[in-house]
């Protein structure tokens, strides 16, 4: 199936949003966050509202269902899309996909405290020095040519230098309104010596969950951005679709985020900008779209060759 997508070409951001809704029961666990708990807050016509997920983890959602772990590579579909893979000897510990700073891993750039070869390579094809400016055009087409998901997801190569900075192109979140806590608690038993100490034995617990009159998904393509990179018809048009695909996967495969926080959209998947009657195409459409814009891709030789780059790294 062919799609359109032309409606976004005047398009500066893509904003789409959805209501959701607990899978069983009212309760939900949202995101916690170390000294902080679960982030509360009162938005400014007095609502108490829940951050459920985080911009950061939305974005490691979204590249995790994209990703076969039976497989231990990319989903089918989107084989061919270049990604860098660190390696110990013969066995593969990690890549750049599932890396929580993507391209700019310590794993992938670093060996010791100096650069790896990998990290040596890259720095040269960017062409960046210290004391000159940095090339962007140059600098973008480089992390696309081997991980264009860290073009998508945005990159920080501060390993290299700290003027490489890629802004995230697409980002999502989750947000309650109306919270109220839901308070709970067990017990961990210890059937053979209940009595001993220091968390071994019988520990009650208490547990925090939440209820809520409305949870709300979000998510902002930043188009303006994509095109301000200048990469061309077909790598343009890659990122677009694969940032929807991202999108539409996330929705149908990613929403059970934690044991106890399974979520549902409750309705449609609703574009509030633009507001030009563009409807988000469905998940089997864009992963054909995405397949064929790898080909078209890969024939310019905009990608890495072969497209999976291997790293070796050393835990010694």
């Amino acid at each position: 199936m062919t799609i359109n997508l032309t409606q976004l070409d005047k398009t500066p951001r893509l904003l789409l949003e959805a209501k959701l809704k607990p899978l069983q029961g009212p309760r939900f666990q949202p995101t916690g966050f170390a000294d902080l708990g679960p982030a509360r807050f009162t938005d400014p016509n007095g609502t108490e509202m829940l951050l459920v997920e985080s911009a950061q983890s939305v974005a490691n959602r979204m590249e995790a269902a994209c990703w076969d772990e039976a497989e231990e590579d990319l989903l089918p579909g989107l084989r061919g899309l270049p990604y860098i893979t660190i390696r110990e000897g013969d066995r593969t510990v990690s890549n750049s996909i599932l890396e929580a700073h993507r391209i700019n891993s310590e794993y992938i750039l670093k060996s010791g405290r100096d650069l790896s070869d990998f990290g040596q390579q890259i720095q040269e094809e960017i062409g960046y020095f210290g004391d000159r400016p940095v090339d962007n055009l140059r600098f973008v087409k480089t992390v696309f040519k081997y991980d264009p998901n860290s073009v998508l997801h945005g990159c920080f190569l501060e390993e290299i230098g700290g003027r490489l900075r890629l802004t995230r192109m697409l980002s999502g979140f989750i947000e309650a309104s109306g919270v109220s806590i839901a308070e709970s608690g067990g017990v961990k038993n210890n059937r053979v010596q209940p009595g001993l100490k220091a968390g071994e034995g019988n520990v009650p617990f208490h547990r925090t969950e939440f209820t809520a009159k409305e949870i709300k998904l979000y998510f902002n393509f930043d188009l303006a951005l994509l095109r301000g990179y200048g990469l061309g018809e077909n790598a343009t048009n890659l990122l677009l679709a694969l940032g929807l695909f991202k999108i539409q996967r996330f929705i149908s495969t990613g929403l059970r985020l934690r044991t106890a926080c399974d979520l549902e959209v409750d309705g449609e998947i609703r574009v509030t900008r633009p507001n030009n009657g563009f409807t988000l195409p469905d998940e089997s459409a864009l992963l054909d779209e995405c397949k064929k814009l790898i080909k078209a891709c890969t024939s310019e030789g905009l990608f890495a060759d072969p497209s999976i780059t291997p790293v070796e790294w050393s835990a010694k």
